[in-house]
């Protein structure tokens, strides 16, 4: 008998020649598919194509137009939306425990007697508390309020009374997201879950999902999230559905593939379109001795041949202005946001060319140093010194303003410009400039009440962009835009020749475009890291590593081997160990990092899975070794 045991697959949602139109707009005509029990799926598009739409038909908020959606009966199913619709009369603790179970009451009323007997000791509220405790106890219930006290915590939303009204949307979205992750289900369906979250509580969440032995499908425009938590991904495009089993390289790649089978079919329909044509125009008499089957077939070769595929200028790229060797110089910059330090004492030259990205948490200070640049806001002290050729383009989170109402989109552009300078030399119409990046014929002529959220945020990009700056400011570009929308922009940044300073939690997106990220760390400190933002996450890895080796190190030899003294004169042989240990902890890293994320997917059979284990825990075992060696020796050149 094989070692391996088979798995049986279980259906949990069965999708069957669904269709549905928004007014005369089809989004998606007769798509079939299936997600088995354990499989993360990833399911992306543009705007505007269906992805929410066929979310909501899943979980029966909407009806297709045709076909059937089936959910397995004995599944629990958890839903995240884009908006979370709750009662804003309600805590933060009600929107999430809003069920009538046992736990949930219990919880609540443990919450409102510790309140009350906080606020108020009396011997009732007292009894009141402890009766409470009791139920609790019976229950079991402390475990279920503790994880979620510290998924608020983690997603920075520690007061579990305060009313849901006074929460920003992006805060009543993390309260949607911790209700479903709470709820225990086994199938889970994600509306761009990472949406308003730092890059910390995004971490945070795709090993949270990774390692859950849940079944998801998500939405997202999050290339690292997405690379990190699925291994599958379904793509809406022309209203057909595409599958492809793998991360996101795997995706690109194969759509690639599938686009060129596709020309060369059209180039091979427009040549046989030609040839057949001629025969439909003959006279009708010789066409009645012709086969039935090659006149029905007709109207098939035609839709073929004329197939439109929309390609796009891979060298688009506006003209920049002139910029000088002064560029912009910080120096001994402080800002004070009421009892909150900002900025302490941070100085910075700016060169030429520079591409940096901006991180920290949600509320550290990001666009607060953004708008210190620009001038907007004045420092505490210090001095910000513009070079003369500096000319700005501020992409804020803010947008365009509401005193563009009325106005078409084609026309809001043109006040700025009717021709657009490229960096060729020719110019380009606003109109073929908005094409570009999506703005089809009838979006242009759409007013800007009409814009949806994302269109509005791509026309405020696209103006910022026209005014040919020599320094690009963006606070989060990344919002609101699909993956392709994303791909069109980090192309374009990557070949503008000037300065660029990004605000970001998309990682994918920084690790692209910028060479060097200014990290706010809290308390007016920032740190300047030379590399990308994975570069930095190693290097922190590494950092963490070491300190956690150090720590052993004291505790397993002597503090007298460690001292400067006897360490003793590196021998050639030790030189050489050291440098060897470096390129060996860098490749069991690697390995480290391949076994986890095997694990993470869970597609191996049991043996498979117990295997890799046991490879994972050798290798950090033998990660702590060599790297406490290292430290040894390192400590040994440092007093050579």
């Amino acid at each position: 008998m094989s070692a391996h045991i088979k798995r049986i697959k279980m259906n949990y949602l069965s999708v069957e020649n669904v269709s549905k139109y928004y007014g005369d707009k089809l989004l998606f005509e007769s798509i079939s598919f299936g997600i088995d029990k354990g499989q993360k799926v990833a399911l992306i598009a543009k705007n505007g194509t269906g992805k929410t739409s066929l979310l909501n038909i899943i979980n029966g908020f909407d009806t297709p137009d045709n076909g059937t959606v089936t959910m397995r009966g004995n599944i629990r199913t958890g839903y995240l939306p884009q908006i979370f619709d709750t009662n804003e009369n309600v805590s933060v603790l009600d929107a999430i425990f809003d069920t009538d179970t046992q736990v949930t009451k219990a919880i609540k009323e443990y919450e409102t007697a510790f309140s009350l007997f906080n606020e108020n000791p009396t011997q009732e509220n007292r009894f009141r508390m402890e009766t409470s405790i009791v139920t609790m106890d019976n229950l079991q219930a402390w475990d279920f309020e503790s994880k979620a006290k510290e998924m608020l915590t983690k997603f920075d939303i520690p007061d579990i009374l305060k009313n849901i009204r006074e929460l920003s949307g992006g805060q009543r979205k993390k309260v949607a997201l911790v209700k479903v992750l709470l709820a225990n289900t086994d199938f889970l369906i994600l509306d761009e879950p990472t949406n308003h979250l730092d890059i910390e509580m995004i971490e945070w969440l795709e090993i949270y999902l990774a390692m859950a032995n849940i079944t998801l499908l998500m939405v997202t425009h999050d290339r690292f999230f997405l690379d990190k938590v699925c291994n599958e991904i379904m793509e809406l495009e022309n209203g057909n559905l595409y599958r492809y089993k793998g991360k996101y390289d795997y995706y690109l790649e194969k759509k690639e593939e599938r686009i060129a089978n596709t020309l060369a079919e059209i180039n091979k329909a427009k040549s046989i379109y030609r040839t057949e044509l001629e025969w439909m125009r003959a006279t009708p008499q010789a066409r009645t001795t012709k086969a039935k089957a090659r006149t029905d077939n007709f109207e098939n070769i035609k839709q073929k041949a004329f197939t439109h595929l929309e390609e796009k200028n891979k060298d688009f790229a506006v003209k920049t202005e002139r910029i000088g060797n002064k560029i912009l110089e910080i120096n001994n910059l402080d800002f004070r946001f009421n009892e909150q330090i900002i900025l302490d004492d941070f100085s910075y030259i700016f060169k030429k060319g520079e591409r940096c990205g901006i991180i920290g948490k949600n509320g550290s200070g990001k666009t607060t140093f953004l708008r210190l640049i620009i001038n907007e806001l004045k420092p505490n002290a210090g001095k910000i010194t513009f070079g003369e050729t500096i000319v700005f383009g501020y992409y804020s989170q803010t947008g365009l303003s509401l005193e563009n109402t009325g106005k078409r989109a084609i026309d809001i552009v043109k006040e700025h410009a009717e021709m657009i300078r490229m960096a060729d030399g020719k110019y380009l119409s606003a109109t073929q400039f908005l094409n570009h990046f999506g703005f089809t014929y009838e979006n242009q002529y759409t007013y800007f009440e009409n814009l949806s959220g994302g269109q509005r945020r791509k026309l405020h990009l696209l103006m910022v962009l026209i005014t040919n700056p020599n320094f690009l400011i963006m606070d989060e570009p990344t919002n609101d835009f699909d993956i392709e929308m994303l791909t069109l922009l980090e192309d374009f940044l990557l070949r503008f020749t000037g300065c660029l300073l990004i605000v970001s939690h998309d990682r994918w997106f920084m690790d692209k475009l910028v060479d060097h990220i200014f990290i706010m760390q809290g308390n007016g400190k920032v740190r300047d890291f030379y590399g990308n933002y994975t570069e930095y996450k190693m290097k922190l890895q590494q950092e963490e590593r070491i300190q956690r080796a150090q720590q052993k190190a004291k505790k397993t030899i002597p503090l007298k081997q460690l001292t400067p003294s006897n360490t003793g004169k590196i021998t050639y042989k030790e030189q050489k160990e050291f440098e060897f240990l470096e390129s060996e902890i860098e490749c069991l890293e690697k390995e480290k990092s391949h076994y986890l994320e095997l694990l993470n997917v869970g597609n191996g059979t049991p043996e498979e899975l117990t295997t890799w284990a046991k490879q994972y825990a050798k290798i950090d075992s033998d990660l702590d070794i060599k790297t406490t060696r290292w430290i040894e020796l390192s400590d040994k050149i440092k007093h050579d």
